[in-house]
């Protein structure tokens, strides 16, 4: 089984992710911010993983800190669970339509950490969460676990559902890339790092 558990703590934030990659149904996530839960419960179950995530931030200064900090911690739990990654798919690209929004996630679990996030939000916030740390959380997780990853909004008017449209397409393009599809390591350098 592909798990992973991961503590961090900061003298701005705690965290304790758990993770398991080859199981599905079980989601819970409370970081104080009610927006970005729903956006990784989004993300477990179109990636169809378990995922447990516990953060108490410094959030009376504000939300930065903790979604950072999530992102590190998701992205750490990523990395460990998938291991040497053996015979995974590694590429995983999704489109997403969530009604007038259009997203496309791409990426490639190359050992090589890369963002390109292409996303407009017209609203400051969504609930307690800043639309500015969208990209943020994107740019910790990529870091963190060692993945290329692509963030595309074509379209959309309404910030709630072109954030649901990215999220959602998080998830299906995590789900096809970590997908077990083979049995050997897919590069011709005969490793992923």
């Amino acid at each position: 089984m592909r798990t992973a558990e991961v503590n961090r703590e900061t003298k701005e934030t705690k965290i304790n992710v758990s993770l398991n990659l080859d199981d599905s149904g079980d989601v819970n996530i409370d970081t104080g911010i009610g927006f970005f839960d729903h956006m990784l419960e989004l993300f477990a179950f179109h990636g169809n993983f378990n995922l447990t995530m516990k953060a108490k931030g410094d959030l009376d200064v504000d939300d930065h800190h903790t979604v950072e900090d999530c992102g590190i911690a998701l992205g750490t739990a990523v990395k460990e669970a998938l291991g040497d990654r053996m015979g995974i798919s590694r590429y995983g690209s999704f489109t997403c339509p969530m009604d007038e929004a259009l997203a496309t996630v791409s990426m490639d679990i190359s050992g090589r950490p890369y963002i390109v996030f292409h996303c407009d939000f017209t609203r400051e916030q969504l609930g307690m969460l800043s639309t500015e740390m969208i990209e943020e959380f994107f740019r910790a997780f990529a870091i963190a676990s060692g993945i290329t990853l692509h963030v595309n909004l074509a379209y959309g008017s309404n910030d709630h559902h072109k954030a649901e449209a990215v999220y959602k397409a998080f998830g299906h393009a995590f789900k096809e890339a970590m997908a077990v599809t083979g049995t050997q390591i897919l590069s011709t350098k005969g490793y992923l790092e």
